[in-house]
């Protein structure tokens, strides 16, 4: 065969997909949803550098979830493209791209973590807006451009478009395998190298201070490292992996799966990114509580005069 097949789809194991896409989808949506809400109003108030690159960041997640039921449908239907071409090559590239997105920002934002720690009084002086815009606009532009090799591989292919970006002809990975190879070092190693000099940096500079900031600032660090270790390591790794051996792993497709999970840890990032965002959060959280809680004392106040009621009803009828 001329083609570079995956025979760890097929048959039944769909339905691991259609679980993860699908869990992914339900936790991922509400909390990235209340953290674009918190950042929204922070830039209102007082808008400063990293609150920039975390919203950004919140809008890949948001991206990357409103655009996973394609993957759910792809997978309720047996890893077969159902849905018109078009859509195919359109939501692998937004897959990946948010991806590769949250890596970036990941790294700038511990650039600014490290900075205003290690250089405070410079750090509060300038509030750095536009260079936040900038820097943003640049991760945006160089996870597109890699990504849009999605293109390329799904138009280049001469057989039937039956699956969505799973197989590939040999033609397709001569060029696939070192972009993806590229990818891999640019897109996932040198953020990795960034943000672990960065925090750890930071995380020295305040247990010499014996800050009580050093709780906080290591929830950050172990969020945003299970983001790098976990989430996206496997699946880098099967990208050298793959440029290694001439072909895909057949295991790269599992691992991509753990890559979808980086919307559920990236809230973990927003929460411990900032004293701030805590306190919307809890203030936020009280107030869904309290309107939860006014919600069930009037629906409870229905059904008693429902209750009520009904014997009166039935007495009359008598």
């Amino acid at each position: 065969m001329d083609a570079s097949q995956d025979p760890s789809f097929f048959p039944g194991n769909h339905w691991l997909y259609f679980s993860v896409y699908l869990f992914t989808f339900l936790v991922g949506l509400p909390l990235n949803l209340v953290a674009l809400l918190i950042f929204a109003r922070k830039l209102q108030r007082r808008p400063v550098a990293v609150d920039v690159l975390l919203l950004n960041l919140t809008l890949s997640d948001l991206l990357l979830l409103l655009f996973l039921p394609f993957r759910v449908v792809e997978a309720a239907s047996g890893m077969r493209w159902q849905l018109p071409f078009i859509f195919c090559p359109f939501s692998r590239f937004l897959f990946f791209t948010t991806i590769y997105l949250t890596s970036l920002f990941l790294a700038a934002v511990s650039i600014e973590r490290f900075l205003s720690v290690a250089y405070p009084l410079w750090y509060k002086a300038r509030p750095r807006l536009l260079q936040a815009g900038l820097v943003s606009g640049a991760c945006w532009l160089l996870a597109a451009a890699h990504c849009s090799v999605v293109y390329i591989a799904e138009f280049s292919r001469n057989s039937s478009h039956s699956t969505c970006y799973l197989e590939f002809q040999n033609e397709q990975l001569t060029f696939l395998l070192p972009v993806r190879l590229e990818m891999a070092v640019v897109l996932f190693g040198m953020p990795l190298l960034i943000t672990s000099y960065c925090y750890s940096r930071l995380v020295c500079i305040l247990r010499r201070g014996a800050s009580h900031r050093l709780k906080r600032v290591a929830g950050l660090v172990a969020a945003t490292m299970l983001n790098f270790l976990i989430c996206f390591g496997p699946y880098n790794i099967s990208h050298v992996v793959g440029y290694l051996q001439g072909k895909s792993p057949v295991w790269r497709n599992y691992v991509l799966l753990l890559s979808t999970f980086n919307s559920c840890v990236d809230p973990l990032v927003y929460y411990f990114s900032s004293s701030g965002f805590q306190a919307d959060f809890q203030r936020l959280l009280q107030r869904l509580i309290a309107v939860w809680g006014l919600w069930r004392q009037v629906s409870c106040l229905k059904l008693k005069k429902n209750g009520e009621g009904q014997p009166q009803e039935l007495s009359n009828v008598e």
